[in-house]
């Protein structure tokens, strides 16, 4: 509400109960950082008073001052004397007044919310006493609607801690007072959801508890209001050792004595008891009704609200969307153990119970307990009991039982929750028959065999709501002093309301641990599951409850699934792991997706909860035979793939496993399948590193680097290869200490680390040549030719680079023998040596077409176009330039995309063709912004640059003089930005 001010409402205002904000004339003003905030709130809750500067030091830092003592007061003082007083005022008529020794704020010229707030309050109030419930509810809204959360949210000092608490306390008596009021109004079913939740922050208050039974009791659920209030003497005489006091146990008594005028109202009593009110048919001059007898209300097995539900609101309302007419409608619920599925199936039974005057039924079938399950005839047996409509002994028999349900059923309207259900044999002779009935079934299987209306799967919650439901059971004060700790938790949690449920229970039974406390517990993933127990409650034994429903391969494929490296996945890796054939890999995929146990986020791919996969990954570590070799063959996959995705070939991995027999053929498909993976990549080294697997943590590192480099995902490159570097010294591989320390100087080169790259290229040199690795050699001597070249160093690029070439024609390698020659080629190019580049670049076309991937193709095409355009031979630029522009989009090498496509522009304009270089240098530019990140690629600036200035000379070529000009000036700010941000490393 206090975003701005409301119409009309001029002059300085300030809000309290939320963050503390102020406007003027409806403009919001700068109060500056939190302890300048904290010394406004102090003397505004002391205003038109004198606040010494003692007494303001006392109240912002609890008596331990700043070294600087009440010196630092001013410099407070007079930034938020600029922020509030209109413009001009002096110190005489400033909101803030000050004098020897003293800081006082003026009430009078400030309009607070709190004001509001009490009008509000004293409207509601005095309707209240006059009988007029409707208009109290009005005006104990609006004043409710003024807190923007909690007051003074987050300043510092005791006296904003105390006033923080008093307006906490007066926001609860305003709730409650609202609650009675609809209650009063006989709309007790609006309240039980707030008075559920107020409940569960402080399960002691026992005004709140009082006005809930009223509320239960309003509602015909007697039984549950009694219920209450025991589990409240328990309570109370568990964690305090005393009774209920006097208030309590006189409502207590009223529900047990049905005393509807002390609980419900003298009018809503009436009609509790069935009156018709003045105008009924007592007639019109009747002004005292009597009361008549209670009629027999419809049955209502419900069970009691669990309270509030957070982040539900779509799914609540698909559950309680209007049903097609002259139907029995059905709904399932499914979803994965703890997720919340009883708590969302009995909110929407409420919500319906009033359409279904005939009753309320639930059945808990028990798919997943460790009672007996219930079978369709006890379920049948007890649902015709419920009804009062069988009469004598019920038959035995599953389909006599079925003929007398479906005939006790055919003329009502019933509402029928199946909680637990295991699957369509046990759902379907339990649906009743009158038209208009609905039936809300809720299980972990998905009921495929069952004709549902809708189908609904409840997924665990997101993080805010996740964050809510857990501030909401340790409370808002609790939470709101380590937020950060909060979320933390509740993603530890995984959104499972199950778990956040025991997590904010042992908080709450443990009032000396803090959350961060607990968040240290679970954070070993060891003992994350051991920490989510609290009594009976215990989310693995929920998730072993489905596990034992499997079948033996299902399980197995459970277990299995519990090693994978990443998060989510395809059918391959399992496939991989379970070592079987594909479609009977989906087969028992798609099997654990419809027992909840597995999620399929989309088409294709699949992943585990992550308290799910702790327990499956306990499970597979139970039966060590079997997880290491399914973990060595997820490995095997991940290697293999990346090594056919890398453009280094065959011959750029001389040691290692030979080549499993990857999935795929074709480099393309398994750079898709590397794409598909995102960002967990990276995990799966860590993966390698943390089951002991250093050979391969460093192959599939070391595979990973040329994918990752293209891409531009330097970050992701070196984490994962610093990970495998961190556990070297475990690998038997005695090639990898050299050649990881070449990946991460290849790496380094590409980001403009030169310092960095040439320490790393000289450990490499001194290690091949130490151990006699010829291959690593000659990968660390292109590696130095490369670092000459970007720095200037053109006579020793030739030398290292020729060096390079020389060895790697020795060792076939192809993909070195064509970077080296590419390298030699610019290096000759750079020294004006034409000729020599050309024919450089020709042998490193030569050794591409080796292994003709398109990007290694194009590489030196799109760099001997350089020699013919500086030479004038537009035409056979343009050639070449065609060839490697369609070689690296084929290939997906964006930068080397982009500068094929803007050098390709020159050459247009070379042989008269400026309107096509035009266009060919703004496509340079569009495909610069849509496939590249500043952030990310250090020659983002000098592409940008080379492009523009193209794309300029192309501009003036064509008379389009104004657009040059723009394209120029726009070099030299980017010029002038780089030189600011950039500095040689």
């Amino acid at each position: 509400m206090y975003g701005r001010t409301p119409q009309g409402r001029t002059g300085l205002r300030i809000a309290l109960l939320g963050p503390l904000r102020a406007w003027r004339d409806g403009t919001l003003l700068d109060l500056g950082p939190v302890r300048r905030q904290s010394v406004l709130a102090a003397l505004m809750l002391r205003a038109d008073s004198r606040v010494s500067h003692e007494q303001l030091i006392d109240d912002l830092w609890d008596g331990r001052p700043p070294g600087t003592g009440h010196k630092v007061l001013p410099s407070h003082i007079h930034p938020l004397r600029k922020a509030l007083d209109v413009a001009g005022a002096g110190p005489a008529d400033s909101v803030i007044r000050s004098g020897k020794g003293w800081y006082g704020f003026v009430g009078r010229a400030v309009r607070l919310d709190v004001s509001d707030l009490d009008e509000r309050a004293a409207e509601a109030q005095t309707a209240k006493a006059s009988g007029d419930a409707d208009t109290a509810v009005e005006r104990y809204t609006e004043a409710l609607a003024l807190f923007r959360g909690e007051p003074l949210t987050g300043l510092p000092g005791q006296r904003a801690r105390m006033e923080r608490l008093r307006l906490g306390e007066r926001r609860l008596s305003l709730r409650l007072e609202r609650l009675e009021c609809l209650v009063l109004l006989g709309r007790s079913a609006d309240t039980l959801d707030e008075l559920a939740a107020l409940s569960t922050s402080d399960p002691l208050d026992e005004s709140v508890l009082a006005l809930r039974m009223r509320a239960l009791y309003a509602g015909g659920r007697q039984a549950e209001a009694l219920n209450a209030y025991e589990h409240m003497r328990t309570r109370l005489r568990d964690e305090l050792g005393v009774d209920p006091g006097p208030s309590l146990r006189t409502m207590y008594e009223a529900v047990l004595r049905q005393d509807d005028e002390r609980l419900v109202g003298p009018v809503a009593g009436r009609l509790h008891n069935g009156s018709s009110g003045p105008a009924g048919p007592a007639g019109a001059h009747s002004t005292a009704l009597r009361p008549r007898s209670r009629p027999r209300r419809p049955v209502n097995e419900l069970p009691g609200d669990g309270g509030s539900l957070f982040g539900r609101e779509d799914e609540l309302a698909r559950l309680t969307a209007p049903a097609a007419p002259g139907s029995v409608s059905i709904v399932t619920v499914d979803g994965p153990a703890g997720v919340g599925k009883t708590a969302l199936v009995v909110r929407a039974a409420r919500e319906l119970s009033a359409d279904h005057p005939d009753g309320c039924l639930y059945v808990d079938l028990r798919a997943h307990s460790t009672r007996r399950r219930q079978t369709p005839e006890q379920a049948l047996q007890h649902l015709l009991r419920s009804l009062g409509t069988a009469r004598g002994e019920l038959p035995s028999d599953l389909d006599e039982l079925t003929s007398v349900w479906r005939a006790e059923t055919s003329r009502l309207r019933l509402l029928l929750v199946l909680d637990d259900a295991l699957d369509a044999d046990q759902v379907r002779p339990l649906l009743p028959a009158g038209a208009g009935s609905r039936v809300l079934v809720a299980g972990r299987r998905r009921l495929a065999d069952v004709d549902a209306d809708r189908r609904v799967t409840l997924e665990p919650l997101e993080p805010g709501d996740a964050a809510s439901l857990l501030t909401s059971i340790v409370g808002h004060e609790r939470a709101g002093r380590e937020p950060e700790a909060t979320r933390e938790l509740a993603g530890l949690c995984d959104g499972l309301p199950l778990a956040l449920r025991i997590a904010g229970s042992r908080l709450q039974n443990r009032g000396a641990w803090t959350v961060e406390y607990l968040v240290g517990r679970m954070t070993d993933g060891e003992h994350l599951l051991s920490e989510l127990t609290a009594g009976d409650r215990s989310v693995e034994s929920a998730f072993r409850l489905s596990y034992d429903q499997l079948t033996p391969e299902q399980q197995r494929a459970f277990r299995t699934l519990g090693l994978t490296p990443t998060v989510e996945f395809d059918v391959l890796t399992p496939q991989a792991m379970l070592d079987g054939p594909r479609h009977a890999t989906e087969r028992v995929l798609e099997d654990l997706v419809d027992t909840s146990l597995l999620q399929q986020p989309r088409p294709g791919r699949y992943r585990l909860h992550d308290l799910v996969r702790v327990h499956a990954r306990r499970l597979a570590r139970a039966a060590p035979a079997e997880a290491a070799p399914a973990s060595s063959a997820a490995l095997g996959l991940y290697l293999s793939v990346a090594r056919l995705a890398s453009d280094w070939g065959p011959g750029g991995f001389p040691t290692g496993p030979p080549s499993t027999a990857a999935p795929f053929t074709r480099w393309e498909e398994a750079e898709a399948w590397l794409d598909a993976a995102g960002g967990e990549l990276v995990d799966v080294v860590g993966h390698a590193a943390a089951l002991g697997e250093a050979d391969h943590a460093c192959w599939i590192a070391e595979a990973l680097c040329d994918y990752f480099v293209r891409q531009g995902r330097y970050h992701e490159c070196r984490t994962a290869l610093e990970i495998a570097l961190a556990h070297v010294d475990g690998a038997a591989d005695r090639r990898m200490p050299a050649a990881l320390r070449n990946c991460l100087g290849y790496t380094a080169l590409h980001e403009r680390r030169y310092t960095q790259a040439r320490g790393l290229l000289t450990e490499a040199l001194d290690l091949s040549r130490r151990h006699a690795h010829p291959h690593e050699e000659a990968r660390t001597l292109t590696g130095f030719g490369a670092l000459a070249l970007s720095v200037g160093e053109g006579e020793q690029a030739i030398v290292h680079a020729t060096a390079a070439v020389d060895q790697a024609e020795r060792l076939h390698s192809y993909w070195i023998a064509s970077m080296a020659g590419v390298i030699l080629g610019l290096a000759h190019y750079f020294e004006g040596c034409d000729q020599e580049a050309l024919t450089c670049f020709a042998g490193a076309l030569t050794h591409a077409e080796k292994d003709g991937r398109p990007r290694m193709l194009g590489r030196p095409l799109s760099c001997a176009a350089d020699v013919h355009l500086r030479r004038g031979r537009y035409h056979e630029a343009k050639l070449l330039l065609h060839r490697a522009v369609d070689l690296v989009q084929q290939g997906g090498d964006a930068f080397l995309s982009v500068r094929s496509l803007t050098r390709l522009g020159t050459a247009e304009e070379g042989v008269g063709n400026p309107d096509a270089a035009i266009a060919l240098h703004e496509q340079a530019l569009f495909l610069q912004r849509q496939l590249m990140s500043p952030l990310t690629e250090p020659s983002y600036a000098w592409l940008e640059m080379d492009i523009r200035s193209r794309l300029g000379s192309a501009c003036l070529t064509a008379g389009r003089i104004r657009e040059a000009h723009e394209q120029f000036r726009t070099v030299l700010a980017v010029h002038s930005t780089r030189v600011r941000r950039h500095r040689p490393r």
